[in-house]
């Protein structure tokens, strides 16, 4: 009996999170597949170019978030 390994996705507005340059960039509200399993998430060819252009732009943020940074002690 074969087992059918097609990944159980839906999709959901996600919060994007890229470090560029030191700095983070947060972009709310991207629609992607999401694998109810694992949380993977996976984004169409036009919603990666989207996100791209809004990162490259550097237009002005609809609202700043500051963020604190720990360092992991072992």
């Amino acid at each position: 009996m074969k087992r059918n390994w097609q990944e159980p996705l839906v999709e959901q507005k996600v919060t994007y999170i890229l470090e560029l340059e030191g700095k983070f960039i947060i972009i709310e509200n991207v629609p992607a597949r999401v694998n109810v399993e694992t949380g993977e998430q996976y984004f169409s060819p036009e919603v990666v170019e989207q996100l791209q252009q809004t990162v490259w732009e550097e237009k002005k943020p609809n609202r700043v978030v500051e963020t604190p940074v720990f360092e992991f002690a072992s």
